[in-house]
């Protein structure tokens, strides 16, 4: 089962390819934050583009490079401009950025 540090060594080892997607912050919330994660756990992932990448082709591409990085995983991945008012101040309470300066 993976743990939010395989997360982020993921992610980590893979920032040139996510920074290329125009992506300035990325960050895990929910079950793997909380090491409440179990094997049925989807990864919930929080993102921000630059305004030039914000585009639902570069969304959607960098979605699938997500998804081929966490192959046997369920991934959400949310972004910080679409945070509902309701729930997104419980995700930013919670989340935890990965840098990739």
């Amino acid at each position: 089962m993976l743990t939010k540090q395989d997360i982020f060594q993921t992610i980590i080892a893979n920032k040139e390819a996510i920074k290329n997607f125009g992506v300035i912050e990325i960050g895990l919330f929910g079950s793997y934050v909380r090491n409440e994660q179990t094997n049925e756990s989807d990864i919930d992932i929080l993102v921000d583009f630059v305004k030039e990448k914000k585009t639902l082709m570069n969304y959607i591409d960098f979605c699938n490079l997500l998804e081929s990085l966490f192959k046997n995983n369920k991934i959400d991945i949310v972004s910080k401009r679409g945070l509902s008012k309701f729930i997104g101040p419980h995700i930013l309470k919670e989340v935890d950025y990965v840098k990739i300066g």
